[in-house]
């Protein structure tokens, strides 16, 4: 059993470390999540783990305890509405303007997971074809979780996980059957470079992007961080970038550099520089009607 003090050190522990703020009542998530990695570490209780973490600096340690909180929650094409807007406006948009303008463009998952996600945006881009001939798509996925990269970068998912929103076409045309499990095809798995990567810390390094999702992470975090993460995502956006965050989440109150899109059946953000303009297509139906 957890004593309250163990609780408040591995919840301060956690909120720095990986942003996650667990809040009272949750020791039931480390008595469940904590012992494997305990038995990993070879301690014989995770009161044992607690106590080796006080006592000095243990950065494999940390990293396995964070790691094993993660929640780590992701299907295929998740909510649907973000990927039917990006297959019918904003992909053969961003698409040309990157034609125009002769440069790649530019896509960050960043909350990758098991790289359910990242996926279903590599798969969407095959099925394009055409529409986004011409134009090379740089496709990044980060990640806190090590172990549920490692999964991800090997493309291969249970039964029960290609059940959970992927369409059965794209079952047939992107994965193999095989006696592990459904492995998905390599040129689809090329498609996204994965990346280990805390979004508590800088993510300058990798850039801007033309899109990022940023869904069902920041509903884990503590005011305080989901002010810092946001505004420092907005500075990941091009201009005329798009911000998909999840469903029940939104920057109001939190930035004044992103602005919600109206009218839109989800939660998508774009810089408030570039508001009035996108605002103009969606008047005119070109946004809101593609996914009425």
């Amino acid at each position: 059993m957890i004593t309250s003090e163990d609780y408040s050190y591995l919840s301060t522990l956690l909120r720095t470390r990986s942003g996650l703020a667990l809040g009272p009542g949750k020791e039931y998530l480390l008595e469940s999540r904590l012992p494997p990695v305990a038995k990993a570490f070879g301690f014989s209780s995770v009161i044992e783990l607690v106590a080796t973490l006080r006592a000095g600096p243990h950065r494999d340690l940390v990293k396995a305890v964070c790691d094993a909180m993660t929640t780590g929650e992701t299907f295929f094409f998740r909510d649907t509405i973000p990927f039917d807007l990006l297959r019918t406006t904003i992909l053969p948009e961003l698409a040309d303007r990157c034609r125009r303008a002769g440069r790649s463009l530019r896509i960050w998952s960043s909350a990758a997971s098991t790289g359910q996600e990242a996926y279903s945006i590599a798969m969407l881009l095959s099925d394009m074809g055409v529409q986004m001939s011409g134009v090379n798509v740089e496709l990044v996925a980060t990640d806190f979780a090590t172990h549920a990269l490692n999964r991800a970068r090997r493309g291969l998912f249970t039964q029960i996980e290609v059940q959970r929103g992927l369409p059965e076409r794209y079952l047939r045309q992107f994965f193999i059957n095989t006696p592990d499990g459904y492995r998905l095809a390599d040129d689809v798995r090329r498609r996204v470079a994965f990346r280990e990567l805390n979004l508590l810390e800088s993510f300058r390094s990798l850039g801007q992007f033309d899109i990022v999702m940023c869904r069902n992470v920041l509903i884990y975090f503590d005011t305080t961080t989901k002010k810092d993460v946001l505004e420092r995502l907005a500075s990941s956006l091009m201009p005329g970038g798009y911000l998909f965050l999840g469903a029940t989440e939104t920057a109001f109150g939190l930035t004044d550099r992103l602005v919600r899109l109206p009218d839109i059946p989800t939660s998508l953000h774009v810089r408030r520089e570039d508001f009035e303009v996108i605002e103009e297509r969606l008047r005119v139906g070109t946004l809101a009607t593609s996914v009425a």
